[in-house]
């Protein structure tokens, strides 16, 4: 097929239709909305820039190009607005992921999901850039909105720009509180699954699978809510940087900058790469949580298993909080970790670390069995639900009733009767195929017109080019010789330009046909005969 584009100006971005991909490149500067008819391709870095809003449909399909690193970047005071369903999850992906690929997807294919915006981070200043493709993110305004991602799938993402210089699968740097982030996938991340640099975003059912470095990564003081998380590990696969489920830190040196790296975290799975005492783990694998340089976590209900080391709890600071009651680790349970808990660079605290597991009324368990998940490591279809008599199902805190968390969820781990992972997650995300019907040719049109279809007659297929001389909703039927609807073949908001698709009518019988265009006050009919 013929390459063919249409520039659209409105977005200051260039726009190629090609083997039904939609290339998306530069900036978005107008509202702008993905449907789920077409499939978008990201080259290079994307840019939604303020005050632009993007739009992406329950279902659609975005692909990262490999070649150009393509990225998406939400900027502050831009938003974007993924809210997919359970029956259509968004979701993005590699091109090798597409069915006929020439090679399997696998680890840093692309780049990644980068939403920032004006909430406080403690770095001087105020503001910083963003590891990666450097944008500024950082303000005063917690109660800023980024948008809305809901049932979202980010899959092999973490392209390195640069040596040593990876992107995250979903990166929220100085994000407020009124965005809304639920029931998101990252899977085959090669760098951090998640990462959050400042601001106070919630997120609820977050899932990380088999990531390259850490699952949960927290820095530069964010201090939002997070509520049921799960984590699954690759035991053969593991970073250099060495791998953890959680790394929290306040700043890279350890500062006491405000505001303190303080989240709150309830009902975490951390299934790490052991499965049992048999499991051969890659060397450079770590902690279930590393808190550390004066980070203050409150974590309740976690079930942290199969780790190297279950916490390390990380200098004088972090250990300083703990005593303090300003962090804690409470009715939580370590499972199948050779070393369940340690601590470094305590200075000259007098620190028990045992005595203060159990005063918070922690669990350790030798063994994973002992926990009674059903099939938490099966990496192709892991479940990690609790079977009945499992300890996770009791033992658990109650969570506060203030809006956001769930106080019903008073189980240890991420799930107690219920799978919330089912009907939108993905464990072998490939041989995704592509759902467009039309291509764009390389004309600017300036009258609604719809040309005679080339074969005609035809069997069992033609080609049917129209024009829209301006946005606006587009209808094309197909009816018999007795006027009733036998195809629908678009319904759809189309931007300026020429398009062509292909009727196939392989389901009909021999006979008259039309097919009307109906586009704002334009509709024009034509005949073509279809001989078999």
């Amino acid at each position: 097929m013929k390459k063919m584009f249409i520039i659209l100006i409105a977005l200051f971005a260039i726009t190629e239709f090609v083997n039904a991909q939609i290339v998306i490149q530069g900036d978005i500067t107008t509202n702008t909305t993905f449907t789920n008819n077409n499939t978008y391709l990201l080259r290079g870095i994307v840019r939604v820039q303020s005050p632009a809003t993007l739009t992406i449909q329950p279902g659609t399909l975005i692909i990262g190009e490999n070649a150009t690193q393509g990225s998406l970047i939400i900027k502050p005071g831009a938003k974007i607005i993924a809210n997919g369903t359970r029956q259509q999850p968004i979701v993005f992906t590699s091109q090798f992921a597409l069915q006929g690929s020439t090679r399997p997807p696998t680890y840093g294919d692309w780049g990644g999901i980068i939403v920032l915006g004006n909430a406080r981070i403690n770095v001087p200043g105020g503001t910083a850039q963003i590891e990666g493709p450097g944008d500024v993110y950082g303000g005063t305004n917690d109660d800023d909105s980024s948008g809305v991602m809901r049932y979202v799938r980010i899959e092999y993402p973490g392209i390195a720009y640069s040596p040593n210089n990876e992107i995250n699968g979903l990166t929220l740097g100085g994000v407020g509180r009124k965005t809304v982030f639920e029931y998101i996938q990252v899977s085959y991340c090669g760098d951090d699954s998640f990462e959050w640099f400042g601001g106070n975003a919630n997120a609820k059912y977050l899932v990380a699978f088999r990531g390259w470095d850490d699952d949960f990564d927290t820095d530069f003081g964010f201090s939002g809510k997070l509520q049921f998380l799960v984590s699954f590990r690759d035991p053969a696969i593991a970073d250099q940087s060495q791998s953890n489920g959680f790394e929290s830190d306040n700043d890279g040196s350890g500062s006491l900058n405000t505001p303190i790296t303080s989240p709150t975290w309830w009902n975490v799975t951390l299934v790490g790469p052991r499965a049992d005492a048999n499991t051969t783990v890659n060397s450079l694998y770590r902690r279930g949580m590393h808190l550390r340089r004066s980070s203050r976590n409150k974590i309740s209900n976690a079930l942290i298993m199969g780790w190297p080391t279950g916490i390390r709890l990380d200098g004088a600071n972090t250990i300083q909080a703990l005593i303090d009651n300003n962090s804690w680790v409470r009715n939580s349970i370590i499972s199948g970790c050779p070393t369940a808990m340690d601590t470094v660079s305590a200075g000259n605290l007098n620190f028990n670390i045992a005595n203060w597991w159990t005063a918070s009324n922690g669990r350790t368990f030798t063994n994973n069995s002992e926990v009674m998940l059903t099939n938490a490591f099966n990496l192709s279809n892991p479940n990690p639900m609790p079977m009945t008599g499992s300890p996770a199902l009791t033992g658990g805190a109650t969570p506060p009733n203030d809006g956001f968390f769930d106080p019903s969820a008073t189980f240890v781990g991420a799930f107690g009767t219920t799978n919330w992972m089912e009907g939108w997650t993905n464990f072998n995300p490939s041989g995704y195929v592509l759902s467009a019907k039309e291509v764009v040719l390389n004309n600017i049109p300036t009258d609604f017109t719809l040309s005679q279809n080339y074969p005609n007659p035809f069997n069992p297929s033609t080609k049917i080019i129209y024009t829209v001389a301006e946005p606006t909703q587009v209808k094309i039927t197909v009816t018999n010789f007795l006027g009733q609807v036998v195809e629908e073949l678009v319904n759809d908001y189309r931007e300026r330009g020429t398009y062509e698709l292909t009727f196939n009518a392989e389901n009909l019988s021999s006979g008259l046909y039309f097919y009307t265009l109906e586009a704002g006050n334009t509709k024009i009919s034509k005949k073509m005969t279809l001989v078999k």
